[in-house]
């Protein structure tokens, strides 16, 4: 396993300094940076061959995390936005091999959050699924994988369970398309979290970890870490954990993950930093041993 944490922790926007968040996390011990599918986008490719560089010189690797606009909404009724997905997402698959990063990830399925205007989940699985398994056949060529993500039930009405997951996965049929299972989702959906990790089995392609309230693992132990890691052990699982803690109101970020009170305790900077770098040494010894 290897342990990584998403970029927007420190923040209250989606955006940030990619070359500095690149050193910080190498130096307090990670192995991944989480960025932005988005800003990947848009990068030009001199600044995508920076950030390589940057990768490379400190031992960091880099997971690709998209929440999809709605004009990229692989499950729209209108085939002009579903195409208009399929480039947006081909051209990310695209320079996400220049950057050498090998795992996209998210609620690429549709757009985040749902507004739920259109609830027709039968619909939406058959889009959705034509959209993936073209998607799918980029990701094969490129050898990148696409973990689809499953939420709760208040961003999305497609994929809420980790048994849902598997038989949509199973329809979209690619060898390179498979499961993001995150400890706060299922925290709402699933009757047994450890035992939903065991049902994914090899289909699990990453894991996102936080507590309930989407603190640090271990800042509050509401979800039981050794079993997590055992589960993961059972499955052999070799894969990215990564951890993706939202705790600043406040700003974009703030709004649209709904934290609507400071979770920090009034932190620091620094006192960030040396939360983030506790929780590690905790993840690491829950799951490794």
């Amino acid at each position: 396993m290897k342990f990584g944490t998403g970029y927007a922790y420190w923040g209250t926007e989606w955006k940030c300094d990619y070359i500095a968040l690149t050193n910080k996390v190498a130096d307090i011990g990670f192995d991944i940076l989480e960025i932005g599918a988005d800003h990947l986008y848009h990068m030009s490719d001199e600044e995508i061959t920076q950030l390589k560089e940057i990768g490379a010189e400190r031992n960091i690797e880099f997971t690709t995390n998209s929440g999809p606009s709605k004009d990229n909404d692989f499950a729209s009724a209108d085939p002009a936005v579903r195409e208009h997905g399929l480039e947006y997402f081909k051209t990310i698959l695209y320079n996400m091999k220049k950057l050498g990063s090998k795992s996209l990830v998210g609620a690429i399925y549709s757009f985040w959050p749902a507004d739920f205007a259109d609830t027709d989940k039968e619909a939406a699985w058959e889009r959705s699924i034509a959209c993936l398994k073209e998607l799918g056949k980029t990701a094969e060529e490129l050898d990148i994988e696409c973990a689809l993500e499953v939420l709760n039930r208040n961003e999305t009405y497609i994929l809420t369970d980790c048994a849902e997951a598997i038989e949509y996965v199973g329809k979209v049929g690619s060898t390179h398309i498979n499961i993001l299972l995150d400890t706060y989702h299922m925290n709402i959906e699933e009757d047994n979290m450890y035992e939903a990790i065991r049902k994914a089995g090899n289909l699990l392609g990453h894991l996102h970890v936080g507590e309930c309230n989407r603190k640090l693992p271990g800042m509050n132990n509401t979800i039981n870490w050794p079993e997590i890691g055992k589960a993961l052990r059972d499955i052999n699982y070799k894969k990215a954990v990564v951890m993706e803690p939202f705790m600043l109101k406040g700003g974009q970020v703030g709004h649209d993950i709904r934290v609507w009170r400071d979770l920090s305790n009034n932190a620091t900077p620094e006192q960030m930093d040396q939360y983030i770098a506790d929780s590690l040494v905790y993840l690491k010894k829950c799951c490794l041993s």
